[in-house]
């Protein structure tokens, strides 16, 4: 049995601990590599060691540090198909997929290697009498990213390019159930440029990241997960004094106006709620369409497009629609969640529970599974399913669509689709969520905005990738500087008061 361990100091370091955790291939169900899981002691030795290679790395001019993000860049697209191999075959993505996956964390690189730039202060002349001031972005020391399984290789992308551009050494704990691809980027790094011990790659559990919150050195910590953890992470990195940002959960709603193009709807939706089997926090899992005339006619065209996604195996070539879920736990909480939908009086129009892939048979595929007239006291309206189920909630009017949205306690992201000007203007100026689409299903910012929900699902005052992420990872230093003025008529130093 293949065993994985962690990346420490610019090589493979076997842990000591004894424990383990199996890294499943999700189409066929079967155990593939044995992850080993750090200790406390194993996780605080990488965080001594990157903290003295942080001090040469955090001295090194941004440029140089940039140029070994340049590297990084070629060194990924070089290994594209590698890395998007791997990537499927333990998160189960299609290959497209699983490229979109790579190729999304390899723009925020390629927007830090004009770190140089973003990493600039200000300067005041003649503050006072002979008085200049500036400041000065510098980087934090050790920071830690916790990242999680359904992005494996976007989401530590996104932490590690910022966080070491900006100077700093990052530790990096990875989800467990797919942790090849950070290593082989860790290993990419290293081909790049970046000095030994400055990215630490530690696999672990929750004693892991206690130890990482626990640790004094770590200065600021990023997470990307379910809301419960992200909040208890947030929680306990302020306790401690660290920074934090981390983001949860979500439940994102597509408005469907009466007037808009509904065939471009519906492939939205079929898109954006079926792909990555639903895995994605971004994915639309709520329709709303406006009017009973407007939500038949939805429900007329989204059925055929669902009937014919094809499930599989990345093995199965491109044409594949989606894989399957993560694991076997993850299938099962989505079919007791549909079937909650159904006890609570949702009417099941595509029901997916029969789904059965031959030669496949233990694998975590789920069918698709699109729900009409749910209602928002309803589980599958409340929770986060994360996984290949639509809901529709039928609205009466714009008014009532909108604040469905707006009163849900996630607020990660959000579309609307409508021909009207004036109204796709009043939705994204109105509502209380974090990234909006107009006639957009997946409004993921680009890299050089940032990337971070509302209410809860987000904690934290800076978001992820583009100027933010550089604010995050740095503090700023103030410095007032006075020359002694008249040296040539005999000098005058005492320090007089600014006018």
């Amino acid at each position: 049995m293949k065993e994985i361990h962690h990346w420490i100091d610019g090589k493979e370091y076997k842990g000591t601990s004894g424990r383990f955790s199996d890294v499943f291939n999700p189409a066929t169900g079967e155990v593939q590599a044995r992850l080993s899981l750090a200790t406390k002691a194993e996780l605080d030795h990488a965080v001594a060691r990157a903290a003295e290679a942080q001090v040469a790395w955090g001295a090194t001019n941004p440029q140089r540090r940039a140029r070994v993000m340049m590297a990084f860049v070629g060194l990924i697209n070089r290994d594209m198909d590698k890395l998007a191999e791997a990537l499927s075959s333990e998160h189960g993505k299609t290959f497209p997929d699983a490229k979109g996956d790579i190729q999304r964390g390899l723009e925020v690189i390629e927007f830090c290697i004009g770190a140089p730039h973003l990493l600039k202060g200000e300067f005041t002349d003649s503050a006072g009498p002979g008085i200049d001031m500036y400041s000065m972005r510098q980087p934090l020391g050790v920071v830690a990213g916790i990242t999680p399984f359904n992005f494996p290789a976007m989401i530590p992308l996104w932490k590690m390019g910022p966080a070491l551009a900006a100077g700093n050494a990052m530790i990096l704990k990875p989800s467990e159930r797919d942790p090849s691809v950070p290593l082989m980027l860790a290993q990419l790094l290293q081909e790049a440029g970046l000095p030994d011990g400055v990215l630490q790659v530690v696999n672990g559990d929750k004693d892991s990241v206690d130890a990482i919150l626990d640790n004094p050195v770590i200065q600021a910590v990023g997470f990307v997960g379910s809301t419960p953890i992200a909040q208890y992470i947030y929680e306990r990195a302020a306790a401690t004094g660290k920074r934090a940002q981390c983001f949860g959960g979500a439940k994102n709603h597509m408005i469907i106006m009466p007037d808009a193009d509904l065939d471009q709807a519906a492939d939205a939706l079929v898109g954006a709620g079926y792909g990555a089997a639903g895995e994605r926090c971004m994915a639309i899992s709520v329709a709303v369409p406006v009017g009973e005339k407007t939500a038949d006619a939805l429900i007329e065209r989204l059925v055929p497009r669902i009937e014919k996604l094809k499930v599989g195996p990345y093995t199965a070539g491109n044409d594949v629609d989606y894989g399957p879920v993560v694991t076997r736990a993850a299938k099962e909480n989505i079919l007791r969640l549909v079937q909650s939908g159904i006890d609570q009086g949702a009417e099941l129009v595509v029901d997916g529970r029969d789904f059965n892939l031959q030669g496949y048979e233990n694998g975590f595929f789920v069918g698709p599974h699109l729900f009409d007239r749910v209602t928002p006291d309803m589980d599958i309206y409340k929770t986060e399913i994360f996984g290949p189920v639509l809901s529709t909630v039928r609205a009466g009017s714009y008014e009532e669509a909108i604040g469905l949205a707006m009163s849900h306690e996630y607020g990660n992201g959000t579309a609307i689709y409508t021909r009207d000007g004036d109204t796709a203007r009043d939705f994204a100026s109105r509502i209380n969520i974090g990234m909006v689409g107009i006639n957009v299903p997946i409004p993921v910012p680009l890299a050089y905005h940032t990337f971070g929900g509302w209410k809860k699902s987000g904690f934290g005052d800076l978001n992820q990738h583009g100027p933010d992420a550089f604010r995050f990872y740095t503090r700023t230093k103030t410095v007032t500087a006075r020359w002694p003025s008249g040296i040539k008529e005999g000098g005058e130093f005492n320090f007089r008061a600014m006018d």
